[in-house]
């Protein structure tokens, strides 16, 4: 099989002894001619006419193409001519008729032209629409080109100005919501406050009824206990005075203290401290054997549990039988609220011993200590008795404990209270504590009895009408508490704490009335009326000073706009028409709003006023020659318009111009002119 792949090859067959000659490419600048015979010259020849053998078979002919009806179509297309007239053509025919004239307005109809978002069917200006503005999902933008795409110059600043005023409108609502929400939150707080302090009371009272209810229960059970005997003491005989159970306390301690060795030194003497019970003889068992360790005596306090070991008493002669065999030495002491009481009968059925623990409780103390007792009797009422006492004891306790929190708390809450609405009442610290000492202080307002809250009320009030600047109101309001204050002679405390108040208040109220005074000092109506509210508040000297000042510096302002131009004697006239006319309208206003007791400081600044004018007059005179006419004349003004001030019974004509008078400029050796020296 090999051999015959080896005989096949591609190569192998006759060999071609005329190979085709490719003639170099040559460049086609014309049609190729076809030969004589008609026959084209084939490609092969490179486009040459290649020689003409009689051998050479004839060209092969292109066959039809094989189109059919497609073909027909296409050739008809392609020799279809459009420039040919019609056969029917009449040249002598008149052109097409033009169309006729129609009147296309009667048969048009109008475009609906849709108007603008906010232009009515008449065409009115484009208008705010409050609701359009309120809707959340509102685009500015696709807003605004909506309404002032077909709008005028004059429309978008109306409508531009009409924003603005919706704006106003909607920031004043704003702060008097504001303001009234502010107002019912006072009041909401006010009744919230008094709501507290009635349930406080109700609370006590359910308190007292619990306890009265627990003491007549207890009263009729002794009441049947022994209702076999009579005693034949009468009520009075029965009561017993804080001062009798006190000593009573006093003389159960003494005696504590003296039976049992060391006792005082784990119950020291305190104020109320008695001696509930004394459980007599307990047996202290071992807390795994429940086995009998030694005798106790176990005393309940009214706050403490007090633990005593019996022991034996050394006697020097045994036939001294004076004293007991046996002392009682302090072992333990807890208190109550520290360690807890259980009472192993419940849990004495686990155990094999039932006998044993039947009659003993256990004591659970600080540390996870626990310490077993039995009463030396068994089914002794004692322990009963015993753990009903500790009960109640520790009900108490916690009571106290309850109570004095309380207190704390409400002490607490009342200086948070007044130091969060004042701060300044911080550093009144005696004031404070007292304040919060006392629980409820009540206070007489028109006949009504009202705690230091209603003052807390009041002072809001002042508050407001001072942020809003209503002047006479809070003025009156200060005469109010100032009057109300005054009354309370008996409680100093109320009395300090009011003027505390009222202080602050009026202090601030006096600033702004005051910086109101400075920019109304030109007009005496207003003038009059604030000079009168600071009278009221106690603050006349701080209105003087600011009202004459004011006036000074009104002066001041009006001699900068007199400008010298030249002529001296017109300059010093305008000066001195400036000075002595506002001196006189100040010294008039002066007078018919201030006391007469005050005129003095008015004289006085209208002396230092003169004397301010006489630096200037003596300023300007001095370059001019003295005695001279325009000195002179100038002297001779000043001293006219100082006769102004005789209408307010004021004579400065003697002071007009006495510095200028006075100056020695006749020799030689003083200044002359701008400070040179003669030569």
């Amino acid at each position: 099989m090999s051999e015959e792949r080896s005989k096949i090859s591609l190569r192998k067959g006759p060999k071609r002894k005329n190979r085709p000659t490719i003639s170099a490419p040559r460049q086609i600048s014309a049609p190729i001619p076809n030969n004589t015979n008609g026959q084209p010259i084939p490609r092969s020849t490179g486009g040459r006419p290649a020689a003409i053998t009689d051998n050479a078979p004839p060209p092969r002919q292109r066959p039809p193409p094989s189109g059919g009806k497609t073909g027909d179509l296409v050739k008809r297309r392609y020799s279809t001519r459009f420039n040919n007239l019609p056969s029917d053509y009449d040249p002598s025919q008149p052109p097409v008729p033009s169309l006729p004239n129609i009147d296309l307005s009667k048969y048009a109809q109008p475009v609906p032209s849709r108007p603008a978002p906010s232009r009515g069917p008449s065409g009115a200006p484009p208008t705010v629409d409050p609701k359009a503005l309120r809707d959340p999902r509102l685009d500015p933008d696709q807003y605004v080109t909506a309404i002032l795409s077909e709008a005028t110059e004059d429309e978008i600043r109306d409508y531009e100005e009409a924003l603005r005023k919706l704006k106003s409108r909607a920031s004043s609502d704003l702060q008097q919501n504001v303001y009234q929400n502010r107002t019912q939150f006072i009041k909401i707080s006010k009744e919230a406050e008094k709501l507290k302090s009635e349930m406080r009371s109700l609370r006590n009272l359910f308190k007292e009824l619990e306890t009265n209810t627990s003491a007549l229960r207890a009263a009729s059970n002794k009441d049947s206990a022994t209702s076999d005997f009579s005693t034949g003491l009468s009520k009075r005989d029965k009561r017993s005075s804080v001062a009798d159970r006190t000593a009573l306390w006093n003389s159960q301690m003494q005696a504590l203290y003296k039976n049992v060795e060391g006792s005082q030194k784990f119950l020291p003497n305190s104020m109320g401290r008695h001696v509930v019970q004394n459980a007599g003889p307990w047996i202290e068992l071992d807390n795994a054997t429940y086995k009998a360790r030694r005798s106790m005596q176990i005393f309940l306090l009214n706050d403490h549990l007090l633990i005593a070991s019996r022991k034996k008493r050394k006697v020097d002669n045994p036939n001294d039988t004076r004293g007991p065999a046996t002392k009682m030495v302090a072992d333990r002491c807890w208190p109550l609220l520290d360690i807890e009481v259980v009472d192993m009968a419940a849990t004495s059925e686990a155990y094999s011993g039932r006998n044993k623990l039947a009659d003993a409780i256990m004591v659970r103390g600080v540390g996870q200590e626990s310490f077993i007792y039995r009463t030396e009797k068994p089914e002794d009422p004692e322990k009963s008795t015993l753990l009903l006492n500790i009960r109640k004891a520790v009900e108490e306790l916690r009571k106290g404990l309850q109570s004095e929190m309380e207190a704390n708390n409400k002490a607490k809450e009342t200086i948070n209270y007044f130091a969060s609405r004042d701060p300044g009442l911080l550093q009144k610290t005696e004031l404070l504590e007292t304040l919060s000492d006392i629980k409820d202080m009540l206070i007489e307002v028109d006949g009504k009895q009202q705690n230091l809250r209603w003052v807390e009320g009041e002072m809001d009030e002042l508050d407001i009408d001072i942020a809003l600047q209503r002047f006479e109101f809070a003025v009156n309001r200060v005469e109010k508490l100032k009057n109300l204050a005054r009354g309370l002679k008996n409680n100093a405390i109320a009395q300090d704490f009011i003027n505390f108040k009222v202080e602050e208040r009026s202090t601030k109220l006096a600033g702004f009335i005051i910086r109101e005074l400075v920019e109304t000092h030109d007009k005496p109506q207003k003038t009059r009326r604030n000079v009168s509210w600071l009278n009221k508040l106690g603050f006349e000297d701080r209105a003087r000073e600011a009202y004459l000042e004011a006036r000074g510096h009104l002066i001041q302002k009006r001699c900068r706009q007199c400008i010298f131009q030249g002529d001296l004697h017109l300059y010093i006239w305008q000066l001195s028409f400036v000075y002595f006319s506002i001196i006189r309208n100040t010294v008039t206003c002066f007078q018919s709003c201030f006391p007469q007791a005050m005129m003095s400081a008015c004289v006085k600044w209208a002396k230092e006023e003169v004397d301010a004018f006489n630096i200037i007059l003596n300023r300007q005179l001095s370059s001019t020659e003295r005695d001279g006419e325009v000195w002179n004349q100038c002297i001779e003004r000043a001293k006219i318009h100082a006769q102004m001030l005789q209408t307010v019974q004021l004579d400065f004509r003697d002071l007009v111009g006495k510095d200028v008078m006075s100056q020695n400029g006749a020799d030689g050796s003083g200044p002359v002119g701008l400070g040179l020296s003669e030569t």
